[in-house]
């Protein structure tokens, strides 16, 4: 079947789909974009996911290309018409097209959206997270509005491509301080030997995840000890478990770190137990 995406107010092929060469997405990455699950046909964390698409648009003085409702039609129409069950909805939303200037056009650009979406194999997804996954360290060379989900990725897929290349499926980025801040795709979690859930507080040195903070919630039910503050490399190195949150990964162990393993080397107990119950406390919005 051939993919369908939505592009500036009409749906087209994926293959003919196309933006002007000027939009400035292709000029500066001066865009915004979301990346929401589709779970059994539903649309997960979708409030949570256009809350932060409002933020970022707001905190850009960028202009919404339409209103929430609509939105919401359109990415469910293009899931429905990729034929997406489980899945992701990429939405992403650009300034516009204006000649190459690095001031705001005047008068403004209308926004451009492109909206997409594709099919993951959830059972391949699942033995992944069995077998668990490993990460390296690398320095955070990120802007300083990490907060805004923008599409300037280029340190991101830098440090993505240096954990491939040494076998890993993550790269956890450092400050200057040598704490961990955030996965390059994800948000970065330890569990201590004493059982307490440790994530860095997303006080803008990381990306308000929405798994992140639907996996907070999940904890605070099951009653479970978490601390919201930074963790160096050698603390991670000596917790019981390890794991990133993402809307792409969910829950995923992490088992090693640059080649050292974390506890026995396998995913944890409550890591595993924590991605089965995800769904328990996500917003499913059919």
């Amino acid at each position: 079947m051939s993919r369908v995406a939505w592009v500036n107010g009409r749906f087209r092929p994926r293959q003919r789909a196309a933006i002007p060469i000027d939009d400035r997405a292709v000029l500066f990455a001066d865009s915004v974009y979301e990346v929401c699950e589709v779970f059994g046909g539903a649309l997960v964390d979708l409030t949570a996911h256009l809350d932060r698409l409002d933020r970022s648009l707001r905190e850009l003085a960028m202009a919404a290309p339409m209103g929430r409702r609509a939105l919401t039609v359109v990415m469910r129409e293009t899931a429905r018409r990729n034929r997406v069950r489980d899945g992701m909805v990429y939405v992403q939303v650009s300034r516009g097209a204006a000649p190459r200037d690095f001031l705001f056009p005047d008068p403004p650009a209308k926004p451009t959206l492109i909206v997409t979406a594709r099919s993951i194999d959830r059972a391949a997804a699942e033995a992944r997270a069995v077998q668990g996954m490993a990460v390296i360290t690398t320095p955070d060379i990120r802007w300083g509005r990490v907060d805004i989900k923008t599409t300037g990725l280029l340190p991101n897929v830098l440090a993505k491509e240096a954990a491939r290349l040494r076998g890993a499926r993550e790269a956890w980025l450092t400050d200057r301080d040598g704490f961990i801040t955030e996965g390059g795709s994800s948000n970065a979690w330890i569990i201590t030997q004493a059982g307490v859930l440790v994530t860095r507080p997303a006080d803008g040195g990381i990306l308000r995840g929405v798994t992140r903070g639907t996996l907070l919630r999940l904890v605070q039910e099951m009653g479970l000890p978490v601390e919201e503050r930074a963790f160096t490399r050698a603390e991670a190195l000596a917790a019981r478990e390890a794991f990133v949150t993402a809307a792409t990964t969910l829950v995923a162990p992490v088992i090693r770190i640059d080649d050292e393993a974390i506890g026995d080397g396998r995913p944890g107990a409550l890591t595993l137990e924590l991605r089965r119950r995800l769904h328990d406390v996500a917003e499913m919005a059919a």
